[in-house]
């Protein structure tokens, strides 16, 4: 599972410690500016070495990881948890996302009341 090598390309490296489902995802993330080593943009061929920190951002949030071994296929999860130290900031609590107004099915079209409930609650 682990491999001796130097280096491994980053778009597979990530998807081999499971920060992103598919290495599709991560070569995209790469090319779309979302994935910085040490500080740069990279493209997905981008050689990761060990030590090196990745900031990735996906899914709504940023994973700041710093490189602790390289492997070149996916691994499982614990073992994807020993290949990188997680220096993330921890993901906002639930109560700080925005509630969301539920309607039962086939309740109809929403009220005046309703739709001033429902804007009041977004903020508006």
């Amino acid at each position: 599972m682990a491999a001796d090598e130097e280096s491994v390309r980053i778009d597979s490296w990530i998807w081999s410690v499971r920060l992103t489902k598919t290495r599709s995802l991560a070569a995209t993330a790469c090319r779309a500016g979302h994935v910085r080593v040490n500080g740069e943009r990279i493209k997905p061929a981008h050689a990761v070495r060990t030590g090196d920190e990745v900031r990735l951002r996906h899914a709504g949030r940023e994973r700041i990881v710093v490189v602790s071994r390289l492997v070149r296929k996916r691994v499982g999860a614990a073992v994807a948890a020993e290949c990188f130290i997680d220096n993330s900031p921890p993901p906002p609590p639930r109560e700080d996302l925005a509630a969301v107004a539920h309607r039962d099915r086939g309740a109809g079209r929403p009220t005046k009341r309703d739709r001033r409930d429902l804007e009041r609650l977004r903020g508006r």
